[in-house]
């Protein structure tokens, strides 16, 4: 078990972005298309963080012509090559799945003034 849990130590970023549960981000990730790359920026908030090690994940949410749109992205992926803090979200909650429920205003987090 020490080895398989050194063999992840060994294989996560340096560097972990540091953002929390209700901030938005915006994340550059890398797409392959056929033998082209290009990357991808996709802006929303942060409505949970899941895992631990080199397994953790967060999911970002944003409504896009209407309809909301959540993707999962690992935290330590070579894909993902940014994320950057739009704004800092002031949030109650660690999971933010209520946010699926809402619409117009209510649907938004409020700013948190640091």
């Amino acid at each position: 078990m020490d080895a398989i849990k050194l063999i992840s130590q060994s294989s996560l970023k340096e560097e972990a972005p540091q953002f929390n549960i209700g901030d938005t981000i915006r994340v550059d990730v890398n797409i392959r298309e056929g033998e082209r790359e290009r990357i991808q920026q996709f802006e929303g908030t942060v409505i949970a963080r899941k895992g631990s090690g080199v397994s953790e994940t967060f999911t970002v949410r944003r409504v896009s012509y209407g309809v909301g749109v959540e993707r999962v992205f690992p935290l330590h992926s070579p894909n993902v090559k940014a994320v950057k803090v739009v704004r800092q979200g002031r949030v109650r909650r660690a999971k933010l799945y209520y946010l699926r429920d809402r619409v117009g205003k209510a649907a938004k987090v409020k700013e948190q003034i640091r």
